[in-house]
């Protein structure tokens, strides 16, 4: 409820700012709240659905999903008519350098767009910070009245035992979202540009291959909502971790055929869109995921998000002709599929719990014999 009341916000606020300082402010705020966000949500959905919460949390992750599929699919159609139709006039300077020289239409479609973005655009940041405002409206009224049901998942948490080796699979589970989401955002953020420099495909092909991606990521997810049901997590982790490690080699190895990269890219985004649900799902077979440990997942999603697309563009740079993001999604594929097992056998080793019953069940054992022997005896 929190984190919607901070977006609704920020959103409310950004079309009126004159100051660049203020706008980083309210979306920092965005940013903090989508974090909270992130969190929270993983967190609520384990609390409320305990050992079922495999295909809500499919479900949940599923509406990110198509959120990144439909949200540029509507701003190109909202920003389509309102783009400036006489291109800036490029004239040569002196040192053959091409310098563009706005003429008087390209002057007047840019105020037209201005215009543009100033009413419409405006009424679109307050028709859906209106709509976040609802959502948190009726978070909190969830809130209010379910003190019962926090004070039940209170009591079930402490009745819970941590794995014996609880924090490894945190760290663990840490280093493995940040290459599988980093992966993630670095192929879709990238691969539009190396379907244009690398494949040579025209403009509209290569924004064609991104909604593939894209595409088949959000319809595997909604696919996962059903199999959540009747599959375990760690079968999906690795059905999953597979398929990427197959499909990154084909697009590391033959990307430059087309036919490679299309089945290749459509494979990967397939492959890619159920490991993070599962993976908290997976371990919170485990152990017990509290907010601490599921904001640590977040953190390493978030830091993955950030630093692989950063690296991958910066040595993209530097390196013209190599297919760098190709060979990122290679090295990322292998280090998920380094992790699962050493992560699986980790969560698999018997705890202190385990031995402790062991030890008195022994106990007990031995305490029954000897008093069928005294009987015997007497």
């Amino acid at each position: 409820a929190l984190s919607m009341f901070g977006t609704t916000v920020g959103l409310y606020g950004i079309p009126w700012c004159k100051k660049s300082l203020l706008l980083t402010a309210l979306m920092s705020v965005i940013g903090a709240s989508m974090g909270i966000l992130d969190t929270g949500g993983n967190v609520l959905v384990l609390n409320t659905w305990g050992a079922e919460a495999g295909p809500h949390m499919q479900a949940l992750h599923f509406s990110f999903a198509v959120g990144a599929f439909v949200a540029p699919i509507l701003a190109k159609m909202a920003l389509g008519g309102s783009e400036p139709k006489d291109p800036p006039v490029a004239e040569k300077t002196n040192q053959s350098v091409p310098r563009s020289v706005p003429t008087a239409s390209a002057a007047s479609a840019t105020s037209a767009l201005k215009h543009h973005l100033g009413a419409d655009f405006l009424w679109s940041y307050v028709v859906i910070g209106t709509y976040l405002l609802f959502v948190s409206f009726f978070f909190f009224i969830l809130y209010s009245k379910g003190s019962s049901a926090r004070d039940k998942s209170k009591a079930s948490l402490h009745k819970c035992v941590l794995a014996r080796y609880h924090y490894a699979l945190i760290i663990l589970l840490f280093t493995f979202f940040f290459f599988y989401v980093g992966a993630e955002v670095t192929y879709g953020s990238y691969i539009f540009t190396y379907a244009k420099v690398f494949a040579e495909m025209k403009e509209s092909e290569a924004a064609a291959l991104n909604s593939v991606f894209w595409g088949a990521f959000a319809a595997c997810r909604g696919v996962a909502i059903f199999c959540a049901a009747c599959l375990y997590p760690g079968t999906m982790i690795l059905l999953s971790i597979v398929g990427s490690a197959a499909s990154s080699s084909c697009l590391a190895f033959f990307a430059r055929h087309q036919a490679s990269l299309w089945a290749g890219t459509a494979v990967y985004g397939a492959s890619m869109a159920t490991i993070f649900p599962s993976g908290i799902s997976w371990i919170e077979q485990y152990t017990v995921v509290q907010g601490k440990s599921a904001s640590l997942f977040v953190i390493g999603a978030a830091l993955g998000e950030m630093c692989i697309p950063a690296v991958v563009g910066y040595l993209q740079g530097r390196f013209h002709h190599v297919p760098v993001i190709m060979y990122t999604a290679l090295v990322t594929s292998a280090m998920t599929v380094l992790l699962f097992p050493l992560m699986y056998k980790l969560a698999n080793a018997p705890g202190e719990s385990d031995s402790k019953e062991v030890s008195e069940s022994e106990d007990r054992k031995a305490l029954l014999s000897n008093s069928r022997l005294n009987e015997d005896e007497e």
